[in-house]
């Protein structure tokens, strides 16, 4: 069935039906085709789902009558936080949709020495508008209960103060050895509630960004014998936990 997040206030204040307004009535009127009589599914942002049938489609609003409430299983349950160097082009699109359906749960895009990528202030509010609604739509495909949040972008060192209130923190880093290190610290993960995910950009981590993270307590493991590209390296890190880590 087809997901909708809609405001968690319009679903707790809903009795027999929510109504789903805004850029969600062109998508079910116009892209999914969807006809009164037909169930949806929709999200209150917050690990809870309406089983809904479709009731009316007008211009400008679509009801759904609620047919069930159930809880959300598709969470994780430790809260993932990537930390992603900014890469060239638009491979952050890609690692944004792909991490969300991975399970993470907020993506931090960072700007370390090797970054190549210049932000742009005045393009910026743009670009995570638009890396916002992709999280949305991989999270509506993906069967998430909740939107992850794509946040502003931070320096390097801004990133490591953010990820001190997280549990627990690690940094894959090509020259770390130490392949059974690295399985302990990921088995370690599970009965965490919260851990940050660092990854660097093409070029890599500087070596003093490695050591600076490590002394704020991060965990430097490997991910093989092959170097990944950056835009691998997160995805297979959050592949290694969510499949260490479900339930």
């Amino acid at each position: 069935m087809a997901r909708f997040f809609v405001e968690k206030s319009k679903c707790l204040n809903a009795d027999k039906y929510i109504p789903i307004t805004g850029n969600d009535v062109n998508h079910i009127k116009n892209v999914l085709r969807l006809k009164t009589g037909e169930d949806i599914i929709i999200s209150d942002g917050d690990c809870t789902d309406y089983i809904c049938r479709i009731s009316s489609i007008e211009n400008d609003i679509v009801t759904a009558d609620i047919e069930d409430i159930v809880k959300n299983a598709a969470e994780l349950s430790c809260k993932i936080t990537l930390f992603q160097s900014m890469p060239k082009s638009d491979k952050l699109e890609f690692i944004i949709q792909k991490a969300v359906e991975l399970g993470v749960y907020e993506i931090v895009p960072v700007l370390t020495k090797r970054t190549v990528v210049k932000v742009d202030e005045k393009k910026a509010g743009k670009k995570l508008d638009r890396y916002n609604a992709i999280a949305k739509s991989a999270a509506e495909q993906s069967q998430r209960g909740i939107v992850p949040v794509v946040r502003d972008f931070m320096g390097f060192k801004q990133a490591l103060d953010y990820a001190k209130k997280l549990d627990m923190n690690i940094i894959p880093y090509e020259e770390a050895k130490g392949m059974e290190y690295s399985r302990g610290v990921i088995r370690s993960i599970k009965g965490k509630e919260s851990l940050g995910v660092f990854i660097g950009p093409e070029g890599g981590f500087a070596k003093e960004e490695v050591e600076v993270a490590k002394d704020a307590g991060a965990k430097c493991i490997t991910l093989g014998n092959r170097i990944l590209r950056t835009e691998t390296a997160g995805l297979t890190t959050l592949s290694i936990i969510m499949f260490e880590i479900d339930e």
